[in-house]
């Protein structure tokens, strides 16, 4: 279901609740809320109203992809950038890197699997930009 968007700065800045399989619900609510918003490139939970730690994001291919429970592991080649965000206003400076190791899970027939990804780039500063979101830190 499409849900709307939450610029509320107090709730925003909770830290997400680990995710569990019961919450395919929040996923499928993510992914129907990111297809519905032109040029979204991503979204956390928190940003629909759920403090879960469930992301969705599109890579450089265009393609949808939902992590539970992401953190970042590894991370090389620090930069600064400026990024704006769906639930707030202007564009605020960041230090991002443009490589890093993420660990996350994927829902597999009902069940949280872990898995690991390597990315750089475009993927690797909106993967960062959405675990920001799940421990409650605004940009």
């Amino acid at each position: 279901m499409i849900k709307e968007l939450i610029t509320d700065e107090e709730l925003l800045s909770q830290p997400c609740e680990p995710a569990t399989a019961e919450d395919a619900d929040v996923a499928q609510d993510l992914l129907d809320t990111i297809e519905s918003i032109e040029d979204c490139a991503c979204i956390a939970a928190n940003q629909i109203g759920v403090p879960k730690a469930v992301i969705v994001y599109r890579n450089e291919k265009d393609r949808v992809h939902v992590m539970f429970n992401p953190s970042m592991k590894r991370a090389l080649r620090p930069y600064r950038t400026e990024e704006g965000c769906l639930t707030r206003e202007g564009a605020t400076k960041v230090t991002r890197y443009d490589q890093a190791t993420f660990m996350y899970q994927e829902l597999v027939d009902g069940v949280l699997i872990p898995r690991k990804k390597e990315c750089r780039g475009w993927t690797a500063q909106i993967l960062q930009h959405m675990i920001d979101h799940c421990k409650g830190k605004l940009i």
